[in-house]
């Protein structure tokens, strides 16, 4: 990309952030009571007089808050704006949009509800005091995005005077997971941590708190070379020293990093571009491990340090590289195993037991949701998996149950976990409520082969928009379908900056050198349907959906999307006759899966849009293919059969006809965890379900809720829809010989965006199973 192109893509992407922040309503988070207010009796019970049982209770005995309020799952996210995101000291209210970003994470990651609080204290006492007088609202504090080395002082004091966790994410989440990732990289290397020289560029707050760990670990502090912008941490110097760098000084006449790398076997950057040179990458140990953590640009580029050293194992802070260094492996399901034990505080041990968690995690076979969360490629530990992604479902699994062990297990525990298998359990709605689904699912298309998304509606805006984000995230290479004039007009009045023929191939459906080639494939495939010759060039001419079927029919293109303009019906009789049903499935089993992200998690609906009235045989065809699709999100599906019956309640055609599927299931797909017939309510709630039916095959909150016909699978999503101002994915039609999407008229350029990256990865999947 040249530099003017990547400059435009930057204030793209900062025009695109901040209409982000702004609609449809300022900021990133809103409040939402837990408890209805639907009577009067209600508003007694929440406010006077009923108020003050629970008053009562908390005064005789304050461990009952984490019964009577919301204490124990919330944190707060505590900033002064002194060192924010590489921005530095911006400020308190500047910072306010990084610290509701992270509150963000807190709840998509783990359910932990978050108060961001950014004070105007730059002091360290008005800061001490200010954060410890909220220990009655807290459960944890995070401390964000302050500068060092005030950082270290304000958290140890917090430390010795609050009984809840306080935590320096920014020293301590990178310090776990650089911990972990040394830890597998010195396995594999067939190193031990007692032995090995370490080498730092960098000795503020998180580097220390690096350092700090990896002794706790078993490293040597006399093997720890300390280095900044002022050279080595040596005895005498005064340039920027103080007692938490005095550990590690040397009694030295080295002064530079090239005077101390020679024979490192792992180098720790958290400094800035360009320092690790590839002439003093050349003087390391034997596979050697490189921890390049600057932000954008490491101390070493990766490819450099490869060409360097090809035994080299490298982490970076970037994902667009393996081995990412991202503290949210780790702060969201530490804070998640504190909260649910009740720790006075985050210790040691805590750390340690995350940094193995981590560690045994990359280590571990996968299983195969983990291994389709992993971009449909099972990860295999080693120099390029050496700790797990950010998203991979099993992190909280792991890591929460650890850090709420080890609490139990030193004494920090005010309310311990009796039965872990118990609570292993509970942890897994966080797995699949995640409004991150998507995340996998693009890291997948970035790195897939099969890449030619062909669009019927070359010339709508919302077309042009989302093929500029997915050539600038890598996601696809578009095809448009469109008039030059129109598109040229269009891209200029949008200020798009991408250009036919050079970031996307256009198809002209006036003038296109395939035009015989389309009308004779055409007249083949529809001859027996009534598409006569004639007929066959007028819809090649004028029919863009035809086009974009023909173009996958003729392998010109992996994916198609259409439907923007137009009946839905229309575009499904020519996907159907031009793109077919695999060969497992007959014409009469395509369905369409839709897909719903809300606040509440990911749920989804099915047949949405295609079959009227299926048959107890056709329901279970397309619940086997959702339950198939689902898993390419790496969400393991729980299928609920819905009717107005309840586990036989009622007799009627429906019931009976879902009651069958059902049964059909039980044999056609055994390992498919589903039951039915049942309420909506009772697929939604296990409690409710097991007062039914405690017999019921399906453990758990559903999530993909199956409709005895298309009334009320479309009714129910759309009202589901905009009652819960969810994000619909989809539809998404299923058992086609090709990946084909049919989107509606009310698609958004990022429901595009998101359609796209799906049909790239069920693309190369299809490709890789042949």
């Amino acid at each position: 990309m040249s530099s003017e192109n990547s400059k435009s893509a930057r204030l793209d992407l900062e025009e695109a952030a901040l209409f982000f922040h702004k609609y449809p309503t300022p900021g990133k988070l809103e409040i939402q009571a837990t408890k209805p207010l639907g009577n009067q009796r209600d508003l007694a019970l929440a406010y006077s007089p009923g108020v003050a049982a629970p008053c009562l209770a908390i005064r005789d005995d304050p461990a009952t808050a984490a019964d009577y309020t919301g204490r124990a799952n919330l944190v707060a996210v505590i900033s002064n704006g002194s060192a924010v995101l590489g921005l530095g000291n911006i400020g308190p209210l500047a910072s306010k949009p990084v610290m509701e970003g992270k509150a963000v994470l807190f709840k998509k990651f783990a359910g932990i509800d978050v108060f961001d609080i950014e004070i105007d204290a730059p002091q360290i006492d008005r800061m001490v005091e200010t954060v410890a007088a909220l220990e009655p609202t807290f459960g944890g504090i995070n401390l964000e995005d302050i500068k060092a080395p005030e950082c270290f002082e304000v958290e140890e004091r917090l430390k010795a005077r609050m009984g809840i966790p306080v935590f320096h994410d920014d020293q301590h989440g990178t310090a776990i997971i650089v911990a972990a990732a040394i830890l597998n990289g010195l396995e594999f290397a067939g190193k031990n941590v007692a032995d090995v020289k370490i080498v730092t560029s960098g000795a503020g707050a998180a580097a220390l708190a690096c350092l700090n760990l990896l002794v706790s670990l078993g490293a040597k502090v006399e093997n720890i070379w300390v280095t900044d912008r002022f050279g080595v941490a040596y005895k005498g110097r005064v340039d920027e020293m103080d007692r938490w760098k005095d550990p590690y000084v040397k009694d030295t006449e080295a002064r530079t990093l090239a005077d101390v790398i020679a024979g490192a076997d792992v180098f720790l950057g958290l400094s800035a571009a360009g320092v690790l040179k590839p002439e003093l990458l050349q003087h390391m140990a034997p596979k050697p491990l490189v921890l390049a953590l600057a932000n954008p640009t490491p101390e070493i580029m990766p490819e450099v340090a490869r060409a360097a050293r090809p035994d080299a194992m490298i982490c970076t802070g970037r994902s667009d590289f393996p081995n990412q260094v991202n503290n949210v492996l780790c702060f969201p399901y530490i804070f998640r195993g504190a909260l649910d034990c009740g720790a006075s505080a985050i210790n040691e041990e805590m750390k340690m037991a995350a940094v193995r968690a981590i560690a045994a995690l990359a280590r571990e076979e996968p299983s195969d949701v983990a291994a389709r969360a992993y971009s449909g490629e099972t990860p295999i530990f080693g120099p390029d998996f050496l700790i797990p992604s950010p998203f991979d479902p099993r992190l909280i699994l792991r890591i929460a149950p650890a850090v709420a062990r080890a609490a139990c297990e030193t004494g920090v525990a005010t309310r311990p976990i009796a039965d872990f298998p118990a609570y292993i359990d509970r942890l897994n709605r966080f797995v699949f409520r995640s409004g991150l689904v998507m995340k996998p699912v693009f890291s997948a298309a970035k790195t897939s082969p099969a890449k030619r998304v062909i669009y019927a509606d070359g010339e709508d805006e919302r077309v042009l928009r989302a093929a500029q984000v997915v050539i600038d995230e890598e996601i696809a290479t578009p095809i448009l379908i469109g008039r030059p004039n129109v598109v040229e007009v269009r891209l200029k009045r949008y200020g798009l900056r991408i250009r036919p023929g050079t970031d996307f191939e256009l198809i002209n459906p006036e003038d296109d050198p395939r035009y015989r080639d389309y009308v004779d494939l055409l007249t083949e495939l529809g001859g027996r349907r009534g598409i006569t010759p004639e007929a066959a060039r007028t819809m090649v001419r004028t029919e863009a959906t035809v086009i974009a079927a023909l173009a996958v029919r003729r392998n010109e293109a992996d994916a198609m999307i259409c439907g923007l303009e137009g009946r839905f019906a229309r575009h499904l009789r020519h996907v159907s006759l031009l793109i077919g049903a695999r060969p497992d499935v007959t014409d009469r089993d395509l369905s369409a899966l839709s897909m719903l992200i809300s606040s509440r998690g990911v749920v989804f609906f099915t047949d949405t849009y295609v079959t009227v009235d299926p048959t107890a045989e056709e329901i279970a065809e397309m619940t086997m293919l959702a339950a198939e699709e689902i898993r390419r999100f790496g969400i393991e599906p729980k299928a609920a059969l819905l009717s107005f019956s309840n586990f036989g309640s009622r007799e009627s055609p429906s019931a009976l006809k879902m009651r069958q599927a059902a049964e059909i299931l039980r044999d056609r797909a055994p390992d498919l965890e589903c039951d039915g017939e049942m309420h909506a309510d009772s697929a939604l709630s296990e409690a409710l379900r097991q007062r039914i039916n405690p017999h019921s095959r399906l453990k758990g909150e559903a999530n993909l809720l199956v409709f005895p016909n298309l009334d009320a699978a479309n009714i129910a999503l759309t009202t589901v829809k905009q009652m819960m101002d969810a994000l619909h994915v989809g539809p998404i039609l299923l058992g086609t010989d090709r990946p084909a999407h049919i989107l509606t008229p009310s698609v958004t350029s990022r429901g595009i965006v998101n359609m796209t990256a799906l049909a790239v990865v069920e693309a190369a999947q299809r490709k890789a199973e042949g």
